[in-house]
């Protein structure tokens, strides 16, 4: 039983816990994919609707994504050894099963209910679409069946494939919308959704470095469950380095304009302090914190970068 008096909040707030609504990161493709998309494209209301609905349909599989995962996690123990007795109110309260604010067939139900409609959202946008290419609808649905399958069905990420599952997410939200709107592919494009998808991927792995205990009770395959402490921090340390590598080499090879790499040195100064604070000073949460912001500044910056671009 829980030792921390838990706070009584309607049925609500609940279920926006259960669908994690405030980390909201991976919604910021729609405003990227905006600056992205010919300014003729957004005058027209077809495709406006058609991104309205790719993104309702986005946040709201994602719902389904982490009810999914907190079915799971409660399930096997391992959100009970994360979020357990001791986990302050407001951090357990983030886990409606381990909280006891909600039943497991209530989270399944919403866990379903949410990916059904999710995947209406979804295929309205691709009846939308005006002649959308075969890639755009491979990605779009290779990411739809792949929803679920995250932590329930095929539980992609205990088998090894959840650091590029977190990755593949953020490129599939921004290239899948801008080829189904009609968007031309381009390097830079390509680039940028690229770096939105290290994101999400940037914070996550200080996530499980942070889980890692919980999740080798549980059998959970991540890097790192499955090496040292010393392999981890370098795999952490290399997926740092190609982040700066892909920034500083599509200014260096004319991908992105030459100024690129200086427009984005605050996402290269903070990411090399969040390495630090995670693995020098040894505080992975704190990291992993500051990992979400630099996520948020970098896709700000993009969407600065791009506006600059579509005015010269």
């Amino acid at each position: 039983m829980s030792t921390v008096a838990l706070p009584v909040e309607g049925r609500l707030r609940t279920y926006a816990r259960l669908a994690k609504l405030d980390i909201f990161d991976y919604y910021l493709s729609l405003p990227l994919v905006l600056t992205l998309l010919p300014l003729g494209l957004l005058t027209e209301p077809r495709i406006l609707v058609l991104l309205g609905l790719f993104l309702a349909g986005e946040i709201i599989l994602m719902a389904s994504l982490v009810a999914f995962d907190d079915l799971t996690g409660f399930r096997d123990g391992s959100d009970a050894i994360n979020y357990g007795p001791d986990a302050p109110a407001r951090r357990m309260l983030r886990k409606p099963l381990v909280a006891g604010t909600l039943t497991e067939d209530q989270v399944l139900r919403f866990a379903w209910g949410a990916f059904l409609l999710g995947a209406l959202c979804w295929a309205g946008a691709v009846w939308l679409a005006p002649a959308p290419p075969v890639w755009a609808l491979v990605l779009t649905g290779v990411m739809l069946a792949l929803y679920p399958q995250y932590s329930y069905g095929l539980k992609l990420s205990y088998i090894g494939c959840q650091e590029f599952y977190l990755a593949f997410i953020g490129w599939v939200l921004v290239l899948a919308p801008i080829g189904l709107a009609g968007g031309e592919l381009t390097g830079f494009t390509v680039v940028q959704a690229l770096l939105f998808g290290l994101g999400p991927l940037l914070f996550g792995v200080y996530s499980n470095t942070n889980d890692v205990r919980g999740d080798r009770t549980v059998g959970r395959i991540t890097v790192a469950t499955r090496t040292s402490a010393a392999g981890n921090r370098l795999f952490v340390l290399a997926l740092t380095l190609a982040e700066m590598a892909l920034i500083v080499g599509s200014s260096a090879l004319e991908i992105a304009p030459w100024w690129f790499a200086f427009a984005l040195a605050p996402t290269l100064i903070l990411r090399a302090l969040q390495f630090g604070q995670g693995f020098r000073d040894g505080d992975i949460l704190r990291a992993r914190r500051l990992g979400i912001h630099v996520h948020r500044i970098t896709v700000t910056l993009l969407i600065v970068i791009n506006l600059v671009v579509r005015q010269s």
